[in-house]
């Protein structure tokens, strides 16, 4: 007889675990919404494809391939366009293009002269603190120097995690960073060290960006429609508890369970069983975050959508993290002739931003855009997407936070929490802890 689990949460996380898991054992998904997804939600509307949160994932990493090719759903990937590469930061009032090479980078105007050669002393930059939890501000100033950090690495915190990088964990956000920096003792060191591998290396995110051919939220359909016969939607999930070695969960009892709820969620739900795990939970915080997406004709802009979007540092002022061009980035995101144009707003820099009224925000992002793009035309379609918990914030100290949380769980054998507030928020990090998930409790 296979053993039972509980999932709790029918977001990416727990669509992916149980999957993983169905032939190891008999899983049920409660869900407290009256569909899966979470935020990972597509909203297809006159011929708009608007994605509630993220738009896709990167090919450099392999779990969401992975997960897809053992779903055999991949006649529906849709690859990004090539100009997708090109990315914008908006600085003294004009966009600049990131540039992605190292001679590019010394002839961009984006950086002072006494910026650009101070990130050529990088090399030369003080090690890290020995056993510190350096703030991805700290970390940039100390290696790139301070207007580096504050035009390249600070809006790539806030377009990630919309927070803010002095408070925020290099370690537990960007590990790969830090790693590379152990390895070759710096940033130049170890992207000349990678080209010598692979000289197509550059300084941009790795990889091709993909998606699905109707949005992100087909992967969700697919997940979904597998295990149909195990979610029981519009079940919310109050408490757990324990009852002579099992887990009691709506009046069930059940062998494991996996949270694959928001941190604040799992963190209601285990109080009873454990105050000490719950209070952990709780010092995970969330952003809030507001999705505006507008659509327009395509002759309305001064200049072309040719790549994909741009990020606004928090030194400038502005009301908006940045902008998505999603029409440009994935065919069919709106109809022809027309584009599609999303902006975040809020975040851990401005939250009471985001919980503007529809309105007020739509009119907020349009005077935005048209002070960073120069567009000033009606668009034919808004819509907007709020979270009042959107992202969650890996603060410095994230890393001793996890470390706690698993010493608890070790006292609650088969009891495992699995979401986007550890490690990882990007939809191949989820995938990835999914399958560590199901591995570690049936040795999969």
């Amino acid at each position: 007889m296979k053993p039972k689990v509980a999932i709790i949460g029918a977001g990416i996380s727990g669509l992916t675990t149980a999957y993983y898991m169905r032939d190891a054992a008999d899983c049920v998904i409660f869900e407290s919404q009256d569909e899966p997804g979470g935020t990972m939600r597509s909203s297809r509307e006159q011929g708009y494809v608007m994605e509630w949160g993220p738009n896709g994932f990167l090919t450099n990493k392999p779990y969401t391939l992975e997960l897809v090719r053992d779903l055999g759903c991949e006649e529906r990937l849709l690859r990004s366009s090539d100009s997708a590469r090109k990315r914008y930061v908006f600085s003294a009032g004009r966009l600049h293009r990131l540039p992605e090479k190292p001679l590019e980078f010394f002839l961009s105007d984006l950086l002072s002269l006494p910026g650009r050669l101070r990130v050529l002393a990088e090399p030369f930059a003080p090690a890290a603190p020995p056993g510190r939890d350096e703030s991805v501000a700290e970390f940039a100033s100390r290696r790139l120097g301070k207007e580096a950090m504050q035009k390249l690495i600070e809006p790539m915190a806030a377009g990630v995690f919309a927070g803010n990088a002095d408070e925020l964990s290099l370690q537990s956000c960007f590990p790969r960073i830090r790693e590379l920096e152990t390895l070759y003792g710096g940033l130049v060191k170890a992207l000349f060290a990678l080209r010598k591998k692979k000289p197509e290396v550059s300084a941009a995110p790795g990889g091709a960006l993909t998606s699905f051919d109707t949005g992100v939220q087909a992967l969700i359909e697919v997940l979904a429609a597998r295990l149909s016969g195990n979610l029981r939607l519009n079940t919310r999930v109050e408490t757990i508890e324990r009852r002579e070695g099992r887990y009691a969960i709506q009046g069930e009892a059940f062998d494991s369970v996996v949270v694959a709820a928001p941190a604040h969620a799992a963190g209601r739900m285990l109080r009873g069983l454990d105050a000490g795990l719950a209070e952990d939970l709780d010092r995970i915080p969330y952003a809030p975050i507001a999705v505006v997406a507008l659509g327009f004709d395509a002759n309305a802009f001064q200049r072309p959508l040719d790549g994909f979007g741009f990020l606004v540092p928090r030194q400038e002022g502005r009301r908006i993290l940045g902008a998505l061009w999603d029409s440009s980035v994935f065919p069919g995101r709106s109809p022809q002739g027309k584009a599609l144009i999303r902006v975040m707003v809020g975040g851990a820099r401005q939250p009471e931003l985001a919980r503007l009224r529809e309105k007020e925000l739509v009119a907020l992002v349009r005077e935005e855009l048209k002070i960073t793009m120069g567009l000033s035309a009606e668009p034919e379609l808004s819509r907007v997407f709020f979270q009042e918990r959107g992202i969650p914030q890996y603060l410095v100290g994230h890393s001793r936070l996890l470390e706690r949380l698993e010493k608890r769980l070790a006292a609650y054998p088969g009891l495992r929490l699995n979401s986007n507030a550890y490690r990882g928020v990007s939809l191949n990090d989820c995938c990835r802890e999914s399958q560590l998930t199901a591995r570690r409790l049936f040795s999969i």
